[in-house]
């Protein structure tokens, strides 16, 4: 069903663009609470990284079934159901007197969010023609970087006179409003959106998606460049302020606030070109090709530099973000690249895909910190050694896409 009414497409994007933006905040809230929790539950890096990566840990965990329910059942219903597991998970957090439960609670948040941006953007693949939908997915991801814009300084505010607890019983009402709106402005899935099974990669199977050609091109770089980006901006840039940038807790929050401030601006510009380069028949593996090159040396220069950024290892954090903010286009193009019936398992799989690579890097960078620091590495060089890692990662993940450039290309009419 192509909806042709500016109104109701609007109040579509509202509704589920209110919910993703509580999604965002409560997916990056531990980079702002880091200080405040490994003070009050005497948490080591890794055990910061684990409780970071459990979200994502969780959310990785349902992308495969949300894919199938969201192609069955459509966003509506499957977004309402997961949102409630995500209210439990603030409410339980709030409540938690120990590490164990604070993991716990992560993981049912990581769950219950699991929908937040794959069930809009199946929508959009069926509701909006293409060119919308490139906007659209684009705005969805900047009304995130708007929820991480608010869980930096607004919450650092609002910690010393409410403590951190209160906030998640807050963002539990939040959740259960953005539900109300979900299910008043959504319409219903007709039953003709499941899978015929017919067709080679259109099967609809998750073997075929997860075997074709331009899925397997955008595969490492999902999982290690976007993985990358999401880590850092979501746990790590706040420790590397303060443990190698030398910022206080009230500066690294800051700076922050100006990171996910650049990223929502990036996102929005995103939104407002891609139509136009899309008429203008530029591919997304075309700017992917010229993005890439550009967070990779900005990566570099964070690793090489290290202390010597001083106060300017903000600004380097935020253009490694910015100039990674292209890896965003490589999922709605996924989609594109299949049959609308298929959009929610394509998605999924490559949103399991991004978010698995999240935790495996989150995690992953907290166990290389404590590793060194046991072979009697300075905390700097930890984390400079942990980064560099990241580095190759990535840069073996784009020459991967390059030399894998004969794929499939996206679909954008």
């Amino acid at each position: 069903m192509l909806v042709t009414s500016c109104r109701q497409a609007i109040w579509l994007f509202l509704a589920f663009a209110f919910a993703y933006f509580f999604s965002a905040l409560i997916r990056a809230v531990t980079a702002t609470l880091s200080p405040t929790l490994t003070q009050e539950f005497q948490l080591g890096a890794r055990d910061l990284g684990l409780l970071a990566g459990g979200y994502f840990l969780g959310f990785a965990a349902m992308q495969l079934p949300l894919g199938r329910w969201l192609d069955r059942h459509g966003p509506r219903t499957v977004i309402l159901g997961f949102t409630a597991v995500a209210v439990g998970g603030c409410v339980l957090f709030a409540l938690s007197t120990g590490f164990t439960a604070l993991l716990l609670a992560r993981v049912l948040c990581g769950v219950g969010l699991a929908a937040g941006l794959m069930a809009p953007m199946t929508g959009f693949r069926r509701w909006f023609t293409p060119a919308t939908q490139m906007r659209a997915n684009s705005w969805m991801l900047m009304t995130g970087s708007m929820g991480m814009v608010a869980s930096t300084l607004p919450v650092q505010w609002l910690l010393p006179v409410y403590g951190w607890r209160p906030l998640f019983w807050g963002l539990a009402l939040l959740l259960l409003l953005a539900m109300v709106m979900i299910a008043w402005k959504t319409p219903a899935w007709p039953a003709s959106a499941a899978p015929t099974g017919s067709g080679n990669s259109q099967s609809g199977r998750y073997a075929d998606v997860l075997r074709h050609p331009y899925f397997l091109r955008l595969m490492p770089l999902g999982f290690f460049n976007y993985g990358s980006l999401l880590a850092v901006q979501t746990l790590w840039a706040v420790p590397w302020m303060m443990q190698v940038g030398g910022y206080s807790a009230g500066q690294a929050a800051t700076g922050l606030f100006a990171i996910n401030l650049c990223m929502l601006t990036a996102f929005w510009l995103w939104g407002l070109m891609l139509p136009r380069l899309t008429r203008r028949g530029v591919k997304v593996e075309r700017l992917i090709a010229w993005g890439v090159p550009a967070s990779l040396v900005v990566l570099a220069v964070l690793v090489t530099a290290g202390p010597a950024l001083g106060v300017h290892a903000a600004w380097l954090l935020a253009w490694f973000c910015l100039c990674s903010s292209v890896l965003s286009l490589a999922q709605p193009a996924v989609g594109l690249a299949f049959a609308s019936e298929l959009a929610g398992r394509a998605l999924s799989a490559y949103n399991l895909v991004i978010f698995g690579g999240v935790f495996v890097v989150q995690w992953g960078i907290g166990l290389m910190i404590d590793a060194l620091r046991g072979l009697d590495w300075a905390v700097v060089q930890a984390y400079q050694g942990a980064l560099g890692v990241v580095l190759f990662c990535n840069v073996w993940s784009y020459v991967w896409f390059l030399r894998r450039g004969v794929a499939k290309p996206a679909k954008f009419s």
